[in-house]
This record gives C-alpha cells, structure tokens and sequence, in this order.
C-alpha cells in the first residue's frame, strides 16, 4: 500500500464519519457512512474497499457508539462487493441501479440477522422506527430486512450516485 493511498483511505475514513454524523445529528432513515468505502472500492477494489467502513466503524466505537463495531461484517461485504461489481458498471442510472440491487441485498442481509439478533430490531439509527413498526405484522427479522432493504437501497444508491460523480472528477493519478 503506497502512501497515495493510504492518504485517500483515510479521506474516505473522515467522509464515512462525517456522513454517519450528519445521519445520527438529522436522525436520518438512512446511514451515509459509507460514502468513503464505495469510493476508494470504486477506485482501488474490493480488497482496499473493505478497509475504508471496517476502521470507521473502529472509531464510532471507540467514541460511544456501541453498535457500529457488530456491522464490520456488512461493511466488509459492501467494500467487497463494490469493489468487484464496479468495474462492470456503466454510466447510466439504470446500471446505477443495478449495482445498488446487488450490492444491497447480501448487505442488507447481512445488516439485517445483526439487527434483529444481537440488538432486537434497535440501534442508533433513525430507521429503528420503522422497525418496531413493522415488527407487529411481520415479525422481528422480517421487518429488520424490509426496513433494511429499504433504508440501504436508499443509503447506497446515495453513495454510489456520488461516488460515480466524484469518480468521473478525479484524476488518473488517484486511480492507481
């Protein structure tokens, strides 16, 4: 790993942060926290793309938010996936949309079996409302994947639509 791009990890670490602390401050239905990792997956692959969400995640730990650390799994997964379904992407929204679709069912998942068994369908993010919503009708792990499904499309589609923008932006020399 060269220095350009641990420069440009740690970037996408303060923009996963800054992004999650704007959600958590508006109470958001959706995350931003992983702006960062679909970028540096965009640009250097899955295997740098899995750095970005796990070390952000680390530090919204280490500041009080108790469950940021339980979802290293799906930032893991999202850095993975990104980084390999990216470079089949097109520029149109119609793959945009794709690439969200497959990226955000395994995530969603993944987030999902977290959410309703370590923390009963609550965490600190605005869309636990909807959770205890829907718990009623269709039960806890059913409602934790609509919700989450919902929610991450929506976060991810976010993300991606930046990332696809920026990416277009950034010279060469940072691709590498």
């Amino acid at each position: 790993m060269n220095t350009k791009k641990i420069s440009m990890v740690a970037l996408a670490i303060c923009i996963n942060l800054i992004g999650a602390q704007i959600a958590l401050l508006f109470r958001l239905p959706i995350y931003l926290d992983c702006i960062g990792t679909v970028l540096i997956a965009a640009l250097y692959g899955p295997v740098y793309g899995m750095i970005p969400n796990v070390l952000s995640g680390t530090i919204f730990f280490m500041m009080g938010d108790a469950f940021s650390l339980y979802y290293a799994p799906v930032g893991i997964l999202l850095g993975l996936l990104t980084g390999w379904i990216w470079k089949y992407k097109k520029d149109n929204f119609v793959s945009l949309l794709i690439t969200t679709l497959i990226v955000v069912l395994p995530t969603s998942f993944c987030s999902a079996c977290i959410t309703a068994y370590l923390f009963g369908g609550i965490t600190s993010s605005g869309s636990s409302i909807l959770v205890q919503l829907l718990k009623t009708p269709l039960g806890l792990t059913i409602a934790c994947f609509v919700v989450q499904v919902l929610t991450d499309f929506i976060d991810k589609f976010v993300a991606m639509a930046l990332v696809s923008i920026v990416d277009k932006r950034i010279p060469d020399k940072y691709k590498k």
